[in-house]
This record gives C-alpha cells, sequence and structure tokens, in this order.
C-alpha cells in the first residue's frame, strides 16, 4: 500500500502538480522523539523522493529534512509539501527527524506555520541573526517541536551565548563555509593545524556546552575523501565533540563508528542478552523486540563479545 502511495506521490511531482501533491499531505499526530543522543545527522534534500523513501533504512540516527541548500527555487513548493507526506508516513521513528527550513526572510517563518500541522521533532532555521529572531520562531513553532539553530552568520556567532532563549533550544549546529564568508574570511582557513579554526572550533563547543545547547560539528564537503574526514572527526572528538552533520551514508558509518557512545552501546548489549535468553528458555531463537529490533544468536553472541570486550 505505501509503494502505491509513494507512487503517486512521485507521480504529482513529475507533473509538478501541486494541487495533487497538497491533497497527499494528511496532517496526523506522531510522537515526537526527544532524543538527544545523536550522533550522525545525514542530510536528504527533500525533492527526493528515492532518498526519503528509504528513512528507516539509513544508519543515521538523525535525518535532516532539507528544504534550503540543493533545493532549487522552483522545487522549494514541492519539497515542503513532500517534507510534510514523509513526515506523515513516519508518526513514529528511532530516527530524530528534522526539517531545516529556509531563512526567515526568505520563506522560513511561513514554511514552519505549514509544517506545524506534521509535527517534526525539530525545525532547523538557518542564518538565525539575533535573540529576537529565535523568540519570533518560538512564538509561531508547535509546544512540541524542538528549536534548533544554524550558526552561520557573524551576528549570530556574535549572540552565540545569548541564542538558547529557553529550554526548546536544544542544538546548535555549526556551518563553517558560509560563517567564514560572512566574516570575510577564507576558506584555505578551514584546516585541521590551522590555529583560527581549532579556536573557532574550540569556543562554538565550550560556549553550547555553557548554555545547555548540543554543539553539531560542521559538514566536511569532500565527501569522496574519508580520509580526511575521518581526521576531522578524530579531531572533533579529542576535543568533546560527539555530533557532526554529514552528507553520504559512508560518512554517517564513520560518525556512528568513532563517535560510539560505550555506554549506552554496553547497556543496549546487556537488555539484548536478557532478551534473548529469556525467549531462548521457551524455544524462541529469533524475535523482533519492539524496542531493540530483531535479534537472533549472532546479534546474542555478538552482545556478548562487546561485554567481554569492555571489561
Amino acid at each position: 500500500m505505501q509503494n502505491e502511495f509513494l507512487e503517486k506521490v512521485e507521480e504529482a511531482y513529475i507533473k509538478r502538480d501541486l494541487q495533487a501533491l497538497d491533497a497527499l499531505a494528511s496532517p496526523r499526530a506522531r510522537t515526537i522523539n526527544t532524543n538527544s543522543g545523536f550522533t550522525s545527522v545525514l542530510m536528504l534534500s527533500c525533492n527526493n523522493i528515492k532518498h526519503l523513501s528509504k528513512i528507516e533504512e539509513l544508519e543515521a540516527d538523525c535525518i535532516m529534512l532539507n528544504l534550503e541548500d540543493g533545493v532549487s527555487k522552483e522545487d522549494k513548493p514541492y519539497a515542503l509539501v513532500i517534507c510534510a507526506i514523509f513526515l506523515s508516513l513516519h508518526q513514529k521513528s528511532e530516527k530524530k527527524l528534522v526539517v531545516r527550513v529556509n531563512a526567515l526572510e526568505e520563506g522560513g517563518y511561513e514554511e514552519i506555520t505549514y509544517l506545524n500541522q506534521f509535527s517534526p521533532d525539530a525545525v532547523r532555521v538557518p542564518k538565525i541573526k539575533n535573540t529576537q529572531e529565535v523568540k519570533n520562531v518560538l512564538a509561531l513553532l508547535n509546544n512540541k517541536t524542538e528549536l534548533h539553530l544554524s550558526i552561520e552568520t557573524a551576528q549570530a556567532w556574535h549572540n552565540l551565548s545569548a541564542l538558547a532563549v529557553n529550554q526548546k533550544v536544544t542544538t546548535f549546529y555549526l556551518g563553517i563555509l558560509d560563517l567564514f564568508a560572512d566574516m570575510k574570511l577564507s576558506h584555505h582557513l578551514i584546516d585541521r593545524h590551522n590555529p583560527t579554526m581549532l579556536y573557532m572550533l574550540s569556543h562554538f563547543l565550550i560556549t553550547c556546552k555553557s548554555v545547555g545547547v548540543k554543539p553539531v560539528s560542521f559538514v566536511y564537503q569532500d565527501y569522496k575523501n574519508l580520509i580526511e574526514f575521518g581526521k576531522w572527526v578524530s579531531l572533533e572528538k579529542s576535543m568533546g565533540y560527539n555530533a557532526k552533520g554529514c552528507i553520504s551514508p559512508k560518512q554517517v558509518e564513520m560518525v556512528n563508528l568513532m563517535f560510539v557512545n560505550e555506554e549506552a552501546q554496553i547497556n543496549r548489549a546487556k537488555i539484548i542478552i536478557k532478551l534473548f535468553e529469556m525467549h531462548q528458555e521457551m524455544g524462541v531463537t529469533g524475535f523482533v523486540d519492539e524496542e531493540y529490533g530483531f535479534i537472533d544468536e549472532p546479534i546474542y553472541k555478538g552482545a556478548l563479545a562487546l561485554l567481554e570486550n569492555s571489561d
């Protein structure tokens, strides 16, 4: 049934029939994912139905439903409705579903108003500048949805510690390319050994931590250069970061591997072992748990090995 529905969505998009798309967007109550422990944030453009249809298969634990960069001006109205459709399809998701809207003066306010009825887990606002803009967004945003902010303007950097105006503002993303451009700094300075870059990473991290906001490090654009990407992740982990933006599944895989939460993994392994042994006593060695997914003997043995290696 869902395949047939997605075919209708794709057909309406191909025909550029916004009215037909809008008819397929049915607001439904969603269970908000309040998890703040995500590490990999994968960007998906909301005009790519093929990629959006694989949300649950992706390894990233946070999906950034993107309406801004990578979506042409002509495609933005369609991407917005497609985003709403996929939110309604995922009434409950283990992955945090965040929508990156356009800049406030470029349609962001209107997009937030529209998306309220589809209850994204969070809305990410780009090119934020000051606390007044944050308060304006909070006045619009529904009560359950978190507010995430992109720090990519000189004004936002200047006002960094003041932008977390209340507990609904939970996450900041470092938009390094736009930030450097706005400060008239060359992108050549974005180098692991450059003291300016190291200072900005440190300042961003410590300021976020001091105001109780989750810091997410910048997106590394050269997605094919996994060696350099790995060196950035290693550096950021050594500094205290535990989350990074990604633009490819390979980047996600590396972030998940390097930013692994050992305590959470150990607790998960203990529960899997307990669940498997309980079912094994009843003669069941393969079953689906609502929270931990499919568990069988190889997964059980993997959990045992994880505990042994942690001792």
